[in-house]
């Protein structure tokens, strides 16, 4: 039972990774559409609905008191608010690509974190693995010549602290994953998303006199599409599979997925920019896969309860 678990979790952090490797995709096309807080807002409030069907129906029975909210308050504040707020601002100054190497630094943060509150200690080769995935986001964008001075200290800023925020998430869920239902932890912090981005969005409005042009965003067929697929898909199921995988396995086992999703972002661009697959490609594709199962399957046998 406990290697079907861990089967579950790592198809879970696979298809976890594809989901967010093409988030940075939508959102640069929601960001050309809406400003970043009412993007937020939007696809919060779709999250939030999605979710809350199944409950009013009955098909999904929650047990929730105000302490499991005010448990939970904080791991919410780091993701989603935290996390999807620096994003999404700093994409506005960053290219995906840019903000996808940078995002490469959540495993090496939630490494760090974890040995220090979760006591999570990985051996030299699981280290050795590591390094391996991350140099091989940096050598892609190496090879490609990106020019990060292309960027602003702000967007890198900003993309910086939505890894930290990351990396601060997956140490705290591990805890509360042990303690609560996947699907409660996930309703609270849907609920929190919804309301702390649509007062903000709707004060914002409010003091720029333009709250007629609330909705005026789902107008366009690109904003609908990308804000369905930010609300359903990159926020709410991400949050359900992310919980339950942090349930399963280490958090830093699980962080080095977010490389993966740095690789699904760059070979997005190649499916949908239509830019090509040069060898370099191949080559950092290897080093990142090989660090995600070096530092999984290269560890040393625990007797932990997961």
């Amino acid at each position: 039972m406990k290697n079907s678990n861990k089967t579950n979790a790592y198809f879970a952090a696979v298809l976890y990774a594809f989901i967010i490797g093409l988030s940075f995709l939508f959102t640069k096309m929601a960001l050309t559409v809406d400003d970043p807080l009412n993007i937020l807002a939007h696809r919060f409030t779709i999250s939030f609905f999605t979710l809350l069907i199944p409950v009013l129906f009955g098909w999904i029975k929650l047990k929730i008191t105000a302490r499991d909210v005010l448990s939970i308050l904080p791991l919410s504040l780091f993701y989603p608010a935290l996390f999807f707020a620096f994003q999404a601002f700093g994409l506005v100054y960053v290219s995906s690509s840019e903000a996808g190497i940078i995002q490469a630094t959540i495993p090496v943060f939630t490494m760090m974190l974890a040995a220090l509150f979760l006591k999570e200690n990985i051996n030299l080769l699981q280290k050795v693995s590591l390094g391996a995935s991350v140099c091989g986001v940096i050598y892609i964008f190496a090879m490609k010549g990106i020019q990060l001075k292309s960027a602003s200290f702000l967007g890198i800023v900003l993309i910086m602290l939505s890894a930290l925020s990351a990396a601060c998430y997956n140490v705290m869920a591990k805890k509360i994953t042990k303690k609560y239902k996947v699907i409660d932890i996930t309703y609270i912090m849907t609920a929190i998303g919804f309301l702390s981005f649509n007062v903000l969005s709707v004060a914002d409005h409010i003091v720029k006199n333009t709250l007629i042009a609330y909705f005026k965003p789902f107008s366009s067929p690109v904003f609908l599409i990308s804000i369905f697929y930010l609300g359903i898909l990159s926020s709410l199921i991400t949050s359900l599979l992310s919980n339950y995988i942090l349930s399963k396995i280490d958090a830093s086992k699980m962080s080095v997925f977010s490389n993966l999703s740095t690789l699904i972002t760059i070979f997005a661009g190649s499916i949908f920019l239509h830019e090509g697959i040069e060898y370099y490609h191949i080559i950092g594709a290897i080093m990142i896969l090989f660090g995600i199962i070096g530092m999984n399957f290269l560890g040393r046998k625990r007797n932990i309860n997961h």
